[in-house]
């Protein structure tokens, strides 16, 4: 995924001394400063009124932050500014993280009743469904995400995501061995610790509650940054902790930049694991920072630039369906995204024809009009980008078979969707992730060809085929080189699932039983019970 903006920026300084040395090495005691409360502002989205926490969320409270900054979020709708909240430096990560390691060392979280963690989990659960309406019109407003894809995927995802972390909680096991001749011997799956986390801007809710649900199930506290485009859910969301009754200093979120506060994150010594959601760049630059601080472990969910395949015996009109699926799942602003569909030449111009006008049905707005299927992007930045890559391919000699360009009737940052033909491999509309509603469709004679062309790029994210052969199907899926494959469908993405990258598009997993590994240490134990001691 394409992280915050100027988050690519981030990891560019050292974090402050303070931050450097373990928390747990200072011979006296930490003293917590007393900061001052940051009130709420109230905010009328889609004529609802809506109280939103403007401080960062630290030890229970919200509070101001220590240097007073103040950014804004504004409204991809129509460019206009939502509201101010609290900037966060490089402070107030050390003090964030200090209440973090108290609050895990002391064991009020880490050494709590498994059933009481997947209790407040679900008090969290109820808390969002009880507020759905609410949480629903503040992402729209802050993302422009339309309602109808926000109330029917965002937020019941972020609502199960937490249910089904509820339900492991007691069950994060380990095992036991008596195949050592006098010696009985055993696992434990701890909690890691601290864990630092940075999440992007495209799905900023589900983003935040994919990382916490795992890591608080398993026993860890959390420093959290929220993409600096889009803070208010999670603003909102820990609003909702304090209403579930989490303890103090067990979930922390300092808003802000990237080049200050996921720098200070990523560097820190005393956060023991680092969970990243966003750009490649960033992410290779936050395996820099953990080489070059205490070696925290690291998960990475980075970019794509995923093929999808139809093959002549396809279903067409489910094929072009769950293809449009594939760029109008927000609007192209996803990691796995189907940006490079792949057509036999025999039904080229049949899918083509009908998957353009399935196109031209889209209905682009604002957030929160009747029907529309499209809202704006992002932000200035990423609709400039998005753009630049139109004019690239243009440019480089690639046809714009449809849309192509900018939607200047309507306010904010709307672009027409967009489909390229007569492309060619190495163009950088067919190389880089756009994220965007930007797709390439190409032809192709045989199943070697397109495996080979699909798997030639440095990303690995996700890849679709649609046939009904299912001896070709399990071929395709076993030879493409990407973490999540689709049959005859698009872009179904669940928390149930681990989702992660192969090649350049990832280190480790989300969502599934695989998350909890990457939230747990495993201790070995051994017992003698009767094995006599070398000579």
């Amino acid at each position: 995924m394409v992280a915050a903006r100027r988050i690519t920026t981030l990891l560019t300084r050292k974090t402050s001394r303070n931050s450097i040395l373990p928390v747990r090495t200072l011979l006296c005691p930490i003293q917590l400063r007393r900061p001052a409360s940051a009130s709420a502002s109230q905010l009328t989205v889609n004529n609802k009124s809506i109280s939103v926490p403007t401080g960062l969320f630290i030890d229970g409270e919200f509070v101001t932050s220590k240097a007073g900054n103040l950014f804004t979020s504004e409204n991809p709708s129509t460019g206009q500014e939502l509201l101010e909240i609290q900037e966060g430096r490089e402070e107030d990560v050390d003090e964030a993280v200090k209440v973090a390691r108290r609050t895990f060392d002391d064991g009020s979280w880490s050494g709590s009743n498994p059933l009481q963690r997947a209790k407040l989990l679900n008090n969290l659960a109820d808390i969002f469904e009880k507020n759905a309406e609410e949480i629903v019109a503040l992402e729209c407003a802050d993302t422009g995400k339309t309602l109808n894809q926000c109330s029917k995927l965002d937020v019941p995802g972020s609502i199960g995501t937490l249910r089904y972390y509820a339900g492991w909680a007691d069950k994060v096991l380990g095992t036991t061995s008596f195949n050592i001749p006098g010696v009985f011997a055993y696992t434990r799956r701890e909690p890691i610790g601290v864990c630092g986390q940075i999440i992007p801007w495209n799905f900023p809710l589900m983003m935040f509650i994919w990382k916490i649900a795992p890591a608080l199930a398993c026993g860890n506290t959390i420093v959290i940054k929220s993409a600096e485009a889009t803070p208010l859910s999670a603003l909102k969301a820990c609003e909702y902790i304090q209403q579930a009754g989490f303890p103090k200093g067990v979930v922390n979120l300092v808003s802000g930049y990237g080049k200050t506060v996921g720098n200070a994150i990523a560097h820190h010594m005393d956060i023991d694991k680092l969970a990243f959601t966003g750009s490649t760049a960033t992410g290779r630059s936050i395996l820099k920072a953990s080489a070059s601080s205490n070696l925290k472990k690291v998960t990475l969910e980075l970019g794509g630039k995923s093929p999808n395949i139809v093959f002549p015996d396809a279903d067409m009109e489910k094929a072009v369906d769950w293809s449009a699926w594939g760029i109008n799942m927000n609007f192209g602003q996803t990691c796995h995204a189907g940006t490079r569909i792949y057509v036999h030449e025999s039904v080229y111009e049949k899918f083509l024809n009908a998957y353009t006008e399935r196109m031209k049905q889209v209905k682009v707005g604002s957030s929160f009009e009747d029907g529309v299927d499209q809202g704006p992007m992002n932000s200035k930045m990423q609709y400039d980008k998005i753009l630049g890559y139109i004019e690239s391919g243009i440019n480089e000699g690639a046809t714009v078979h449809l849309g192509g360009k900018p939607i200047e009737s309507k306010k904010g940052y709307h672009i027409e969707p967009t489909i390229f033909t007569n492309v060619k491999p190495e163009m950088k509309i067919m190389r880089d992730e756009i994220f965007g509603p930007v797709v390439c469709i190409v032809p192709f004679s045989s199943e070697e060809e397109v495996l080979r062309v699909a798997n030639d790029t440095r990303y690995g994210l996700a890849a679709a085929i649609h046939t009904k052969d299912y001896e070709r199907a399990i071929r395709m899926t076993n030879g493409l080189k990407a973490g999540t494959t689709w049959v005859n469908m698009y872009n179904l993405i669940h928390y149930s699932i681990p989702f992660g990258g192969y090649k350049e598009s990832g280190i480790g997993m989300e969502c599934g039983e695989a998350a909890l590994d990457m939230y747990t240490a495993t201790k070995a134990v051994y017992y003698n019970t009767g094995m006599p001691c070398p000579s």
